[in-house]
């Protein structure tokens, strides 16, 4: 479908203006296609309600029904609004596996786009939003940090969205969704949004669509959005291609707690936290801060414009919270200013695109009729040591690229 037809089906469902439908049409005219149309569109709904999207978006639009378009209508007004129902089903869209599903849930993130672009418009081109994702191993208190620290950033006006990931069982599927039980608090501030996951087999829980999630959240006007992993693995390299700012935090008295967590994830840290810094931890606290403080002078710095630093803090006393958050500004000011963060998440975009080309490309590999027929017969043969893993891989991969 041609972006002439698109603006004709957006017509027909109520979404275009027949004055808006003839100029974009004529706008579209010199396009011969719709991955080849750079230009950005813009609709107006009969309502008067302004709309923006990318010609590439006629791939995913097909014929729109009218109760399709009015929910789409509905969950669009309501996330822009602020309301938390709303954008807890527009979640649930993107995370869904259903087809035709999966094309609504990308028009919707088209339009919420195009409207968090005008915001940052008005902002001067900066983002309206600081992303945070935060990391560390089981233990390290990070549910207690996320709750004492969001209602800190509640209390002083700001509006704060988490998003937690559950480890799924591996037999079951289940999962227990404690991180909500344990942030009680914030669960019933109106300020904030939290939204538990299972993992469901993805490690980290780090997927298509906890990115999706998080423009989802900005676009409901939460100007902190807080990614927390499950644990110290490859899912941090993930969710560090996806936020602003990278925390690693890390328990007191762990043992010989350098060689516990892998060096490429401490090079990624912006910022090292050591929880629990309390009571009889106190002391053991303030010697891993100064370990982690001589370690990361000998890494190599991922940024021209800040070092990343090491602080402590304590979620039950609340001592140090403050003092954290006043360390994120200062990052966040400083890659402001010196255009990093922009720069960054420039960067984000084109990486996550190239992760979806892979996932995709590999389900259609998978899926492919040849690849299944000789699959099963292949695997049987590298098992038993008759061919090598890698000439197996050759010939699925030959009989794909040959098929008709």
């Amino acid at each position: 479908m041609g972006p002439s037809q698109v603006f004709t089906v957006l017509h027909r469902v109520g979404l275009l203006s027949p004055l808006r439908t003839v100029i974009l049409r004529r706008a579209a005219a010199g396009c011969n296609s719709a991955l080849h149309c750079g230009q950005s569109a813009r609709w107006t709904t009969s309502q008067g309600r302004s709309y923006g999207t990318d010609s590439a978006l006629s791939h995913h639009m097909g014929e729109l029904t009218d109760r399709e378009s009015r929910v789409l209508d509905r969950l669009y007004e309501g996330l822009v609004t602020g309301q938390r129902a709303c954008l807890a089903e527009s979640i649930t869209l993107v995370e869904t596996q259903h087809p035709r599903k999966k094309e609504l849930a990308q028009i919707l993130l088209q339009r919420v786009l195009a409207y968090r672009r005008q915001q940052e418009e008005v902002n001067g081109g900066k983002p309206v939003a600081f992303r945070v994702g935060l990391s560390g191993p089981p233990g390290a208190g990070k549910s207690s940090f996320i709750e004492v620290f969001g209602k800190m950033l509640t209390g002083s006006g700001h509006k704060v969205s988490v998003l937690a990931v559950d480890p799924s069982s591996c037999t079951t599927g289940g999962s227990l969704m404690g991180d909500k039980t344990r942030m009680t608090e914030l669960s019933r501030d109106m300020r904030a949004f939290i939204r538990p996951s299972p993992t469901s087999g993805t490690l980290g829980g780090v997927t298509r669509t906890t990115n999706e999630a998080i423009v989802l959240c900005e676009g409901a006007g939460y100007d902190i959005v807080l990614v927390e992993t499950v644990g110290v693995g490859q899912s941090e390299f993930a969710v560090a291609d996806m936020v602003d700012m990278f925390v690693l935090l890390i328990p007191p008295a762990g043992g010989d707690e350098l060689q516990g967590i892998k060096r490429g994830i401490i090079e990624m840290a912006d910022l090292v936290v050591v929880t629990k810094a309390d009571g009889d931890l106190l002391v053991p606290a303030r010697r891993m801060q100064a370990e982690y403080t001589s370690a990361l002078k000998l890494l190599r710095k991922k940024s021209k414009t800040w070092n990343p630093k090491v602080v402590r803090l304590s979620s039950r006393t609340g001592e140090g919270v403050p003092e954290l958050w006043a360390t994120m500004r200062e990052f966040q000011d400083a890659t402001l200013r010196s255009g990093e963060l922009q720069a960054r998440r420039q960067s984000q975009q084109k990486v996550w695109m190239w992760n979806l080309i892979q996932q995709s490309v590999l389900r259609h590999f998978q899926e492919h009729p040849a690849v299944r027929d000789g699959l099963p017969a292949l695997e049987d043969r590298v098992t038993r040591g008759d061919i090598s893993p890698g000439l197996a891989a050759d010939l699925l991969l030959r009989a794909f690229s040959s098929a008709k």
